[in-house]
């Protein structure tokens, strides 16, 4: 699944002329100044709009608070997995930026009461998969 959901990952960025190098390296970060989070979400059956409205609503505003630049946020247009999937990217200075980052928000009370409230009726994601990356050298985005 993995597979597929960065198969479909590389679909998209390449269609907006995005180059990504996938790997633990970390000499064009150095470069660049920026590493990127690429995230897949599969939601839970029927949940798909509330993970949107989430994100849309609250989400993005608290990544911003903790210093999560929004790259892009896409919507597979195939099923399966447009009935199911939200892949978005990030870019944060370096990897220990996003793990702080990711520590923030994990520990904001605002998020902690979005989470909570939007889950309501039981939890929107059922898997998340995280793959950090650096750009090519041809990369028009570094």
């Amino acid at each position: 699944m993995l597979q597929r959901n960065l198969l479909t990952l590389s679909a998209i960025l390449m269609a907006a002329g995005i180059g990504f190098q996938l790997g633990k390296t970390n000499t064009a970060s150095a470069a660049t100044g920026r590493v990127f989070e690429i995230r897949t979400y599969t939601a839970e059956p029927g949940k798909l709009e509330a993970l949107h409205a989430r994100f849309r609503d609250h989400t993005v505003a608290i990544f911003n608070k903790h210093g999560m630049t929004s790259v892009g946020y896409f919507a597979p247009t195939d099923d399966p997995l447009a009935k199911n999937t939200l892949v978005y990217v990030l870019a944060f200075p370096s990897r220990d930026a996003a793990k702080k980052s990711w520590d923030e928000f994990r520990n904001d009370p605002e998020w902690q009461k979005v989470q909570k409230e939007s889950e309501a009726n039981g939890k929107l994601v059922t898997k998340v998969d995280s793959v950090f990356a650096e750009p090519t050298d041809y990369s028009p985005m570094k």
